[in-house]
Parts: C-alpha cells; sequence; structure tokens
C-alpha cells in the first residue's frame, strides 16, 4: 500500500494511503498541483463530484481547499471502503459520500448540483459520455460546472457534443481536459 501526500489547504502535507495493486492510478503530484492552480477559486465552497475515484487524491485535496462537500464514485468496492476508511482518519467523513459503483449507475441516483467534477477513468476506458448526459438530464451539472476529464497525453481530448472545451493542458504523459456542459436547447 502507498501514499499520497495533500499538497494545499487545510489538510497540507497529510498522508492518505492507497490501495494497492494496479486498479488505482493517483493523480502525478506536479499535476494535482497544477490543476489546482488552474482551478483556483473555483474549489472554495463548491460541491465536488469525484468520478472513477482511485485514491481520492483529487476529492480530498479538493476538500483541502475548501471543497464544502465530495461524493466519491468507485467501482472496486475495496478501494470504496478505503476511501471512507480515508475520510474518517482525515476528520473529513461528515463532508464526504461514497457510492461503490460503475460511474454510470451512479449518475442516475446521485443527489444535488456540482460545481466541479472531476473524471479520471483508467486510460483504456471510453470517454464517459454517457454518464455526463445523465448527470445532464437530472440537472446535477450544468453550464456553470467545471468538468476536468483526465486522460492520457498521447490520446485526443474528448469530442462530446454536449460540453464546451474550455482548455487542455498536457504535463508529460497526463492531459487535462477542462469542459463545461452545454445548455441543452429550448
Amino acid at each position: 500500500m502507498g501514499t499520497l501526500t495533500i499538497t494545499g489547504g487545510t489538510l497540507r502535507s497529510r498522508r492518505v494511503p492507497t490501495p494497492p495493486g494496479f486498479a488505482v492510478r493517483p493523480t502525478p503530484a506536479r499535476v494535482k498541483e497544477a490543476l489546482f492552480s488552474i482551478l483556483g477559486s473555483r474549489v472554495a465552497e463548491a460541491r465536488v463530484l469525484d468520478l472513477f475515484a482511485g485514491s481520492g487524491a483529487l476529492g480530498f485535496e479538493s476538500l483541502s481547499r475548501g471543497a464544502t462537500h465530495v461524493t466519491f464514485v468507485e467501482k472496486h468496492r475495496p478501494t470504496a471502503a478505503a476511501l471512507r476508511a480515508a475520510a474518517r482518519e482525515l476528520g473529513v467523513d461528515a463532508h464526504v459520500d461514497v457510492i461503490a459503483a460503475p460511474a454510470e449507475r451512479a449518475a442516475r441516483v446521485l443527489d444535488g448540483r456540482y460545481d466541479l467534477v472531476f473524471a479520471d477513468p483508467p486510460y483504456a476506458t471510453p470517454y464517459p459520455a454517457a454518464a455526463f448526459r445523465t448527470l445532464s438530464a437530472r440537472r446535477a451539472i450544468d453550464a456553470s460546472t467545471t468538468v476536468v476529464y483526465e486522460h492520457s497525453a498521447h490520446e485526443p481530448g474528448p469530442a462530446d457534443p454536449a460540453m464546451q472545451v474550455e482548455r487542455t493542458e498536457r504535463y508529460g504523459e497526463v492531459a487535462l481536459t477542462f469542459l463545461h456542459p452545454l445548455e441543452p436547447a429550448a
């Protein structure tokens, strides 16, 4: 079992255990620092959805930097259990929900609206368009939501007609594409 370190905010320097095995690929620290530098004040007071949560690095970092609530979605049950334990250990469990389900199924049951969504599926997994369509239809995300999609820098960013690309940044093997859902046609 490895650990990840929270890089900023109230939980700065705290370590979170990461589950063993290849099922989890935490976002590299330098990429995480660049991401939160780009997001800046968008994190403060945000409700965050961390799809494909894995280690929870992005969600826990968000809480540390002022997000009010994070919903972690992780289909691998042992990893979801590790997220719950990490939230308790960090003392943030009152601000966390963990859903042990695939992203597409979780999108059908989530409550409330999210300001910020992290989507970091395994690189071999297709872009989760169906999950985003469901989230939009349920009004869990809208044009003011920032979606950060992490993907291989060797692959093009998503071409989703329901999303507007704000920007794409590349850091070695990792690319981050920032998107906003488009308003549905009247």
